[in-house]
Order: structure tokens, then C-alpha cells, then sequence
């Protein structure tokens, strides 16, 4: 099941990266959730780290889907307190604004509730520790 959702999670954030490289409404410099090519790395980034543990280290997928769904809620909260809510640099390089921090804070929240529930491929030891 964690397997599952990481290739899922992984999938969707892979493909809004590339999307934000694309002009549409959706994402990019000036659409509804604002990015810039940062932005858009990142997202590709942390799509293909979910994608690459669901497929070649199965076993650790709830771990990983933990470890990006804290990464993308703290990312998150940190733009929700520091960036305008109209546009902004996030840590001085990531391009956002409001409606892009609160789907982030809920993209989280949804990603490290995947890897609470998910269950790994039979891994005691790394069940136990995660």
C-alpha cells in the first residue's frame, strides 16, 4: 500500500513540476499557484525520489512518503508565516504565494497521513523505527 502511494504522490508531484515549465493558468509565474523554475525543480525532485523509493526500494515507501509529506507541510507553513500573501520568495528562492502555501500545507498533511496508514512491503525492522 505504501508502494501505492508513493508512486501515486510521486506521479502527481512529478507532473505538476513539469507542468509549472509549461504556460498554463494552473502554475507558473503568473497563475493561480505561482512557481518558478525552483519551484518547478523542486517538485520534480521530490516526485522522482517517491517514484525511484516505490519502484526500487519498496519497502521503505511509508518511510519517504513521511520524511517529503514534513518536508512539503514545513515548506508550507514557513510561506503561510513569512510570504506575502500575494507573491514571494520562500527561503529567498522558491517564487510562491499564498494559494500555492496552503496546497502545500495540505499536500503534506495528505502525504505523511499516506505513509502513517500505508503499509510497507515486510520490513519489521524498518517498521518498527518508522
Amino acid at each position: 500500500m505504501g508502494k501505492t502511494f508513493a508512486i501515486i504522490l510521486g506521479s502527481i508531484l512529478a507532473l505538476l513540476g513539469l507542468l509549472g515549465f509549461i504556460s498554463n493558468p494552473l502554475i507558473g509565474a503568473n497563475a493561480l499557484f505561482t512557481a518558478n523554475a525552483a519551484h518547478n525543480i523542486l517538485h520534480l525532485i521530490l516526485g522522482a525520489i517517491l517514484l525511484v523509493v516505490a519502484f526500487c526500494f519498496s519497502r521503505n515507501s511509508v518511510l519517504w512518503l513521511k520524511i517529503i509529506g514534513a518536508i512539503v507541510f514545513l515548506l508550507g507553513l514557513v510561506g503561510v508565516l513569512a510570504v506575502p500573501s500575494v507573491d514571494g520568495l520562500l527561503l529567498g528562492f522558491l517564487y510562491t504565494n499564498g494559494a500555492s502555501n496552503w496546497l502545500h500545507l495540505i499536500a503534506g498533511v495528505v502525504m505523511f497521513v499516506a505513509g502513517l496508514f500505508g503499509k510497507d512491503d515486510s520490513n519489521p525492522v524498518l517498521s518498527a523505527i518508522a
